[in-house]
């Protein structure tokens, strides 16, 4: 019993310096992307790719996302601004509304989207790679229930004359890949950035993500889908 209490203790000892030296490794990861000058670009503006120690940044997607969606936050600064999927505060300052099934931390709404009606629409809306899990890691699987969210998200959540903008990764849902490839999509104007090195993305057109995997070539997302839609008056 003693020599069983042992093995499990010396496992145990292991398993704490093996995370120890991953955080340690991340960290010194993370230093050395923060401080280096690099940037991208979209829409013909230039961003500094987003590095954070949380989830690693540099290791997927939140590099870009989060520099764009900070942008486009800045510049609404000061209208009412909902955010789908508690996602933007554990990187920046965050003073908007926020709408997460699954959370229940102090100043979540724990509602879902297909049945939240605000009682004031929003001028802006903004949602980080989250509704490509919505119905499609629920049990029983509902892909098409993305379709009911995003028409909840349009016509009763997003005010006229306001601009509702998702990120969303290619290759993770099967569903949003086909909404994505539809001639003309119910997210209004599409936007695509291509995953060309361990932290470089590149701006391309839909024919260059077209088929893009998960996971493959590198860590998370290898190509993402920004949407801008804009409720005409």
């Amino acid at each position: 019993m003693g020599t069983v209490y042992q093995i499990e203790k010396k496992i145990s000892i292991r398993k704490q310096a093996t995370n120890s030296l991953r955080k340690i490794k991340n960290f010194i990861v993370f230093l050395l992307y923060k401080f280096r000058a690099s940037t991208f670009v979209f829409r013909s503006e230039t961003y500094r790719y987003f590095f954070h120690y949380y989830n690693a940044t540099w290791k997927n997607e939140r590099t870009v996302e989060v520099p764009i969606i900070k942008q486009l936050l800045e510049k609404e600064k000061g209208k009412r601004i909902l955010e789908v999927g508690n996602v933007l505060q554990y990187y920046i300052p965050v003073t908007h509304d926020v709408l997460d099934k699954y959370e229940t931390r102090d100043g979540v709404m724990s509602l879902d989207i297909v049945d939240f009606v605000p009682k004031e629409k929003y001028n802006f809306i903004v949602s980080v790679s989250t509704l490509e899990h919505v119905g499609w890691d629920e049990i029983p699987k509902e892909p098409k229930k993305l379709d009911l969210a995003i028409k909840n998200l349009k016509e009763n959540c997003l005010a006229m004359g306001g601009t509702m903008v998702v990120t969303l990764p290619l290759g993770y849902n099967s569903y949003v890949d086909e909404l994505l490839s539809r001639p003309s999509s119910d997210l209004g104007e599409l936007f695509f950035l291509k995953r060309i090195g361990n932290s470089v993305w590149k701006e391309v057109r839909y024919e260059e993500v077209r088929g893009s995997k998960y996971d493959s070539p590198f860590p998370s997302s290898n190509a993402i889908c920004i949407s801008i839609l804009k409720k005409e008056s």
